[in-house]
């Protein structure tokens, strides 16, 4: 397939976890430039500070809910810009709703001015507390609209509604990909996030802390594989949703084992009342992504885990 070699791009939430490594990936794939846009709300500086040596890439500081644009002309604008943790959504409410609404309008009169692409990063929480399994990009969800997990679910889908009616109603091109679970280097430790909280819990020698019975499922795609999936589906012509995920479901419990063996230590398993809202189930069903952009995830578990407690063993973040 094709390249970015050449092309010109912004990032906005370009300091974040998922975004920095896409800007990453962007320069290592020969783009001619690569604009972070971010307000370091959840993002850090320190997340695409080595990028700042590469003379192609550029970090501006901005808050996408506010009317911005980007200097010089664009062919593709990702939208990644909007808190993402339960800890984080949980404390920043209309900031999350605004980022969902103002920001992913913002990113699309940007990329409509450019006539730019323009990439909506969704979620799987858009489909709630899942009635069917695996999740298919076709089920329309089992949602609360007014319970504590709201602001972002609600913030996406909003999303996908409002680059939807820029596609149809004002030609904008667009692509939407609904993420699943993600982890990786560059992962905040205090980010609420089960792959942090585990990794953080082992290292320290902790007790794990399991909420409910440890049984509700999840599927967990490394940050190299979900960004490969990015591209892809930024370089094709694909308007529909997208799930991108690891379709591989494991149980909380038989994650924390995973990570245990990973990390060489921990302690027991600690149960905890479940959180109202956290869903039961949770697994992409992948083949549209398969069929039409020929992705799916490559790094093993183990390998991905490996690799994501070796960043915070040397980063020192766990004390």
């Amino acid at each position: 397939m094709s390249s970015f070699k050449g092309k010109r791009v912004a990032v906005l939430g370009g300091a974040g976890f998922v975004g920095s490594h896409l800007c990453e990936r962007l320069l290592a794939d020969g783009a001619e430039a690569v604009v972070s846009v971010d307000s370091y709300l959840t993002g850090k500086e320190a997340n695409v500070q080595h990028l700042s040596g590469d003379a192609r890439f550029r970090a501006v500081r901005q808050d996408v809910t506010q009317p911005f644009d980007v200097e010089g002309p664009l062919d593709c604008v990702f939208n990644l810009a909007s808190p993402a943790s339960p800890i984080d959504y949980a404390q920043l409410w209309l900031e999350t709703l605004h980022a969902g609404s103002l920001g992913t309008e913002n990113a699309l009169r940007l990329a409509e001015r450019k006539k730019a692409v323009m990439l909506q990063a969704s979620t799987s929480e858009i489909y709630g507390d899942p009635l069917v399994h695996p999740q298919r990009e076709d089920y329309l969800g089992n949602v609360d609209s007014t319970g504590p997990r709201a602001v972002y679910d609600e913030a996406k889908r909003y999303g996908e509604a409002i680059v939807s009616a820029f596609r149809r109603s004002r030609g904008v091109s667009t692509r939407i990909v609904r993420i699943f679970n993600t982890y990786g280097p560059r992962m905040r430790l205090d980010d609420g996030r089960v792959v942090p909280a585990f990794i953080g819990q082992a290292l320290r020698g902790e007790d794990f802390t399991l909420f409910g019975d440890g049984r509700q499922t999840r599927s967990f795609c490394f940050v190299r594989d979900l960004v490969d999936g990015l591209v892809r589906v930024a370089l094709s012509d694909v308007a529909d949703p997208v799930n991108l995920g690891n379709p591989r479901e494991m149980t909380m419990l038989e994650f924390a084992e995973a990570v245990r063996a990973a990390a060489g230590g921990g302690g027991r398993f600690v149960y905890r009342p479940l959180p109202q809202g956290d869903p039961k189930q949770r697994r992409p069903d992948i083949t549209r992504a398969r069929q039409l952009l020929g992705w799916e995830p490559r790094v093993p578990l183990e390998e991905g885990l490996k690799e994501t407690i070796a960043y915070f063993r040397a980063g020192g973040f766990v004390r």
